[in-house]
């Protein structure tokens, strides 16, 4: 009896996605994606959508007229607005996706993000995926905001040029800022609080901490963090100790950003400590 052939198959479409919705204002939910064969039908979202494409491209049709996501594009898709989404090639594509609420953007930037929804901008795709990484790890919630309110400053930018003569942050709010950043440096502080309590707005907090300083508000306080925790090391006490006493989430987030910052974990480093003693 003669061997059957049979046709080879043809690999099955992937769909490997991944979603949270994280504990920072404005942020309706992060979601993560790769997509072979699959097509979104015309649908709308109550929420902007800010898209980055890491491998592939997205075709989508939006208000009647067709767009697209080459490299270092970022694409903001107003609420309310319909539109689709399809794979420009066989090979799919994979996304992340905020979906963000009216309080980081109103309404009134829903028709400028109509009319130009793809913007070609390698700083905002930058600011985009490093805002992605902070919402992966908790702990760095104010880590978080802080870059949520750079992207959001950015792309109010792109649909709304600054006007002349518009106030500009300046130094005494950002000593301000420091103060209270010192003076919370274990329970910490989140972005909104603090533009509550100094009286200013997220984005010119950032702004004058960075622009006084040379360095942004979140990884001020992770570094005065770490720098306690070398103390802390120092006199003996255990990492998982360590952590908390700190203001770290727990074990890892200290690991992560002592090693950042300090070049090894900090166990090993306690143990290069009490050798030296």
């Amino acid at each position: 009896m003669a061997p059957q052939h049979r046709a080879p198959r043809s690999p099955r479409p992937q769909r490997e996605i991944s979603a949270w919705r994280p504990p920072v204002p404005g942020v309706v939910e992060v979601f993560h994606a790769h997509y072979t064969e699959y097509a979104y039908p015309m649908h709308v979202h109550d929420a902007w959508t800010l898209l980055i494409v890491d491998d592939g491209a997205v075709r989508y049709d939006l208000a009647r007229h067709e767009h697209g996501t080459p490299h270092d594009t970022v694409s903001l898709l107003p609420p309310h607005v319909p539109h689709n989404g399809s794979p420009v090639t066989e090979h799919g594509f994979r996304k992340r996706v905020l979906y963000l609420d009216l309080s980081r953007l109103d309404e009134s930037f829903i028709g400028p993000a109509v009319d130009a929804p793809d913007l070609v901008d390698p700083v905002l795709r930058r600011r985009v995926g490093q805002l992605h990484s902070a919402l992966a790890h908790p702990g760095d919630e104010l880590e978080a905001e802080s870059r949520l309110t750079l992207v959001g400053e950015r792309l109010r930018g792109h649909l709304r040029p600054r006007l002349p003569g518009e106030p500009r942050p300046d130094r005494t709010l950002a000593g301000r800022l420091r103060e209270l950043l010192d003076a919370r440096l274990v329970e910490g502080v989140s972005l909104e609080e603090a533009a509550r309590l100094l009286q200013a707005h997220p984005a010119h907090l950032v702004r004058a901490f960075s622009a006084a300083f040379g360095i942004a508000p979140h990884q001020y306080l992770m570094s005065r963090r770490v720098e306690h925790a070398r103390r802390l090391l120092l006199d003996g006490r255990p990492p998982g100790e360590v952590a908390p006493a700190t203001g770290f989430f727990d074990q890892s987030h200290l690991t992560r950003h002592f090693r950042k910052l300090v070049g090894v974990p900090p166990g090993r480093y306690a143990r290069a400590g009490l050798g030296a003693a």
